[in-house]
């Protein structure tokens, strides 16, 4: 499993009694969580998109699928509409990993690159807790999230 040390990044701990497999496909099911928002397929490596209204769209390459310990993405391309730095997101990564710890999983999700430096860390901080804390928890535990819903174009 990959190692990162960037102590400043947005990391969420989830520990759940839900077994290793559960919690890796609940990862990947990212419209069952995040967003219905979302072209392409979130279950193998390539890239999807997401887009939130007018306020965020992204391209995010899945980069590494270990099954049942890890899930890794790449920001390859950044778009908000509330701060100065439009790209902020570009080149960081988003890391799921999942590790069993005797009868529990650890869910732990980490921004790596999102750190105070950039001018949406407070929003995406609090915003990924509500995803990754109420959501993909959620999806995780109960079998349903509440990702964002499609808009009507």
């Amino acid at each position: 499993m990959a190692e990162h040390n960037d102590r400043d990044s947005l990391t969420i701990v989830l520990k759940l009694k839900e077994k290793p497999e559960a919690v890796f496909e609940a990862v990947n099911n990212v419209r069952g969580w995040w967003s219905e928002e979302i072209d392409g397929r979130t279950d193998q490596l390539g890239e999807f998109r997401y887009r939130y209204q007018e306020a965020h769209n992204c391209t995010i390459r899945i980069v590494e699928l270990l099954p049942f310990e890890s899930v890794r993405w790449l920001v390859v391309e950044n778009y908000f509409d509330f701060v100065e730095e439009k790209s902020e997101w570009t080149g960081t990564e988003i890391l799921f990993e999942i590790l069993p710890k005797g009868n529990e999983t650890e869910l732990r999700f980490s921004h790596i690159g999102l750190t105070p430096k950039y001018e949406c860390f407070e929003i995406c901080s609090v915003v990924w807790r509500e995803y990754i804390e109420g959501s993909l928890r959620s999806l995780i535990t109960c079998g349903k999230g509440q990702p964002n819903t499609r808009s009507a174009e």
